[in-house]
């Protein structure tokens, strides 16, 4: 199952706030007004201009063509199927409009072209409104059922080609279906101006179907994308009853009016995911930057860190090395100076000794210290590290599942150093899936009570390139790193504070690729 609780950047769930929610209502208002304002005189006629046909089936076409890329791009990362449907449903109504724009009579040739009829282009049109309500309503009951295709969750490529073969084939067939068939299509239009008495019947289920679609989205919406939808469905509304109960006639005001609401209708969802995606690559470009910072940050600290180990042990290491060079000397002498050696001996006795304490002032840092710990669950660790790398997974197009046992008990631990543990671990498996190309990148991170004992093991899984034999028996020793730019000094703090806190650090292969890291915890008792 995949993560979603951290996901309220995205629009598909982030609450709108109360100057969002006044926003729509004010549009929804405009919306009104102009409907009843142009209600009065929808029959009055107008000029014909053909080209206001290309121009505005070039705009909803483009518009929507884009809506539905940019609902696929959130598809292809929360792997969510009534985002799918709603991309398909957006991909068919752009798919609708060409060949509408095509047969439309008297603007490319006087009864439009492919061969079309007097009724091609209006059940066209009538099919592009059907099909945006269906494909809207059946987005939002997949939703509510949580319906999510295997496919979608193992496949995301393979489920965006389906869809769009779905909507492409639909599309072609209704326009064969409407060209060949034209004679025998119930009329809508009379000539290829006046509206036909039957355009009630043809636009009655379409309004019934808009209808549903708001009250639905007015009665279980939750987030930006379901407010700005629901506007969205209001101005398809008006405009199915200017141009089919108000307005009698092509080219009147009405009908010029219900083309303005359908630009509208396009207009606002597209508007409102560019300033999502303003947004988002501007918190993106910020989160990257300060975790570059902290990052290298980290790393002068650690180079700082091992630097003064180095410079600390150097003069004692250097006096061992002498010594044992001395006292290789003194032994192979043909009178050897037993009190010269004893010396030696104990002059690297105490430079071992001092090299010693030195590592052990450093992992005095992590050593356990009941009062700087205190009651801690290791599933809220996990959720805050999440959400801290949440950009970086969904830039690396990394699929997160978590199973925490809801019932684990808390450990009695520092918060700072788990923090750090769970963010190196989670950030490794994450850069080691980067250079795993071909197949889908999937961070698995779980928790749970060990089996017949007081211990918390929780497991890190990745599907990266994985770690060989012989890296494995090494990928704790310090300053040993796989990687170009890395220090080798992050798992074996990892491991030392896993230590200290009582618990063990373990890797092995995860199958059929990857690597598994199991952080294994004494379960404490809260104060």
């Amino acid at each position: 199952m995949y993560a979603a609780q951290d996901q309220h950047l995205l629009l598909a769930t982030q609450p709108p706030s109360r100057l969002e929610r006044r926003l729509a209502y004010c549009v929804m208002a405009c919306l009104l007004a102009v409907f009843g304002i142009t209600a009065s005189y929808a029959s009055l006629p107008l000029q014909h201009i053909n080209g206001f046909v290309i121009v505005y089936s070039t705009i909803i076409a483009m518009n929507d063509l884009i809506v539905a890329a940019l609902l696929l791009a959130q598809f292809w990362v929360v792997r969510w199927t009534w985002l799918l449907v709603l991309a398909s449903g957006y991909l068919f109504t752009a798919l609708m409009v060409i060949p509408g724009a095509l047969t439309f009579p008297g603007v490319f040739a006087p009864a439009g072209l492919l061969g079309a009829g007097l009724q091609t282009a209006p059940w066209i049109g009538a099919s592009w409104q059907l099909g945006s309500a269906i494909f809207l309503i059946a987005a939002l009951l997949v939703r509510e059922t949580g319906m999510t295709a295997g496919i979608c969750q193992r496949s995301p490529g393979l489920a965006i080609a389906l869809g769009i073969a779905l909507a492409t084939a639909t599309a072609s067939g209704l326009t064969w279906v409407y060209i060949a068939y034209d004679e025998i299509l119930t009329p809508i239009f009379v000539n290829s101006v006046l509206l036909h008495r039957n355009i009630v019947l043809v636009v009655s289920p379409m309004i019934a179907l808009e209808a549903i679609a708001f009250l639905v989205l007015w009665r279980r919406g939750r987030s930006v994308l379901d407010l700005w939808l629901m506007v969205t469905c209001s101005a398809w509304l008006f405009e199915l009853l200017l141009g089919g109960f108000f307005a009698h006639a092509r080219y009147s005001l009405g009908w010029y009016t219900a083309r303005v609401f359908q630009l509208a209708a396009t207009f606002m969802v597209l508007m409102l995911f560019l300033s999502e995606n303003t947004a988002l690559y501007a918190n993106l470009a910020r989160a990257a930057l300060q975790r570059r910072g902290a990052r290298h940050a980290r790393q002068i600290a650690m180079d700082a860190m091992a630097a003064s180990i180095g410079h600390e042990i150097r003069q004692p290491l250097t006096a061992l090395i002498i010594n044992g060079n001395a006292g290789l000397r003194f032994v192979t002498n043909p009178e050897p100076n037993l009190k010269e050696v004893h010396a030696i001996l104990l002059d690297i006795v105490a430079d071992g000794q001092r090299i010693e304490k030195i590592i052990g002032g450093v992992r005095i840092m992590f050593r356990e210290s009941t009062h700087d710990r205190q009651p801690l669950n290791l599933n809220t660790v996990i959720r805050e590290v999440l959400s801290t790398v949440e950009l970086e997974l969904r830039l690396h197009q990394v699929i997160v599942n978590t199973d925490l046992d809801n019932h684990l008990p808390s450990i009695l631990g520092d918060s700072g150093q788990m923090h750090q543990v769970f963010l190196n671990l989670i950030t490794n498996a994450m850069e080691a899936m980067t250079d795993a190309a071909g197949r889908p990148s999937v961070l698995t991170v779980t928790s749970k009570i060990v089996a017949g004992s007081s211990e918390l093991a929780i497991t890190v899984e990745d599907t990266g390139i994985g770690i060989t034999a012989s890296h494995g028996s090494r990928i704790f020793e310090p300053f040993f790193s796989t990687k170009t730019a890395g220090t080798g000094i992050g798992l074996t703090v990892c491991r030392v504070i896993t230590e200290a806190h009582g618990g063990r650090l373990e890797v092995r292969a995860n199958e059929p690729y990857g690597t598994i890291f199991r952080v294994t915890l004494p379960a404490g008792e809260e104060e």
